[in-house]
C-alpha cells in the first residue's frame, strides 16, 4: 500500500449488528474486510448448511436463494455507509427500492465462502437514496451481480 493511500477501515459481527436492525436468520453479512469511505467494501458471507432456506431450496440440492445473495450484497453496502458515516447505535433502517439488471452466474452452496464488493454509484453524507453496484463471487468466479437503489432511513438525530 502506498504510504498516501487511505487506510482501509473493516467491520467485525459486533460492529455489523450495531449498524444493521437484521438478526438471524437474516443477517447475511459475516464480516466486512475492506471498507473504503462510502466509495466501495468488500464483504464476507459463510454460507453454512444450517441456515433454514437449505430446508426448502432445494431439499438433496442445497442452493442459496438468488435474493438471499442481492440481500447480502445491499447488506454489505449498508455497513459500508454506516462504518463510513460513523452510524452505529443510530437505529438505522434500510430499504431497497430497486433492483436492477440482476444475473446470477454460478451456483452458491453450503461450504462456500460468497464474497460480496459493492460500489458506490450515487450517495453521499446526508443523502437518503443511494445506488450501488454489487458483485458476489466464489472462489474468484462470479456468482451473482447487480445494481440496487435503497433509502437510508435514519432518527432525526442522527
Amino acid at each position: 500500500m502506498a504510504a498516501d493511500a487511505p487506510m482501509l477501515k473493516t467491520a467485525d459481527i459486533q460492529l455489523i449488528q450495531r449498524i444493521l436492525p437484521h438478526r438471524y436468520p437474516f443477517l447475511l453479512v459475516d464480516r466486512v474486510v475492506e471498507i473504503d469511505g462510502t466509495q466501495s467494501a468488500i464483504g464476507l458471507k459463510n454460507v453454512s448448511m444450517n441456515e433454514p432456506h437449505f430446508q426448502g431450496h432445494f431439499p438433496g440440492t442445497p442452493i442459496m436463494p438468488g435474493v438471499t445473495i442481492i440481500e447480502a450484497m445491499a447488506q454489505t453496502a449498508a455497513v459500508m455507509v454506516g462504518v463510513a458515516l460513523d452510524l452505529a447505535d443510530k437505529e438505522m433502517l434500510i430499504y431497497f427500492m430497486a433492483i436492477d439488471a440482476a444475473k446470477f452466474r454460478r451456483k452458491v452452496v453450503p461450504g462456500d465462502q460468497l464474497r460480496m464488493e459493492v460500489t458506490t454509484l450515487r450517495g453521499k453524507a446526508g443523502a437518503k437514496v443511494w445506488r450501488f453496484k454489487g458483485v458476489a463471487t466464489v472462489d474468484g468466479e462470479m456468482a451473482a451481480e447487480c445494481e440496487f437503489t435503497a433509502m437510508m432511513d435514519l432518527p432525526k438525530e442522527a
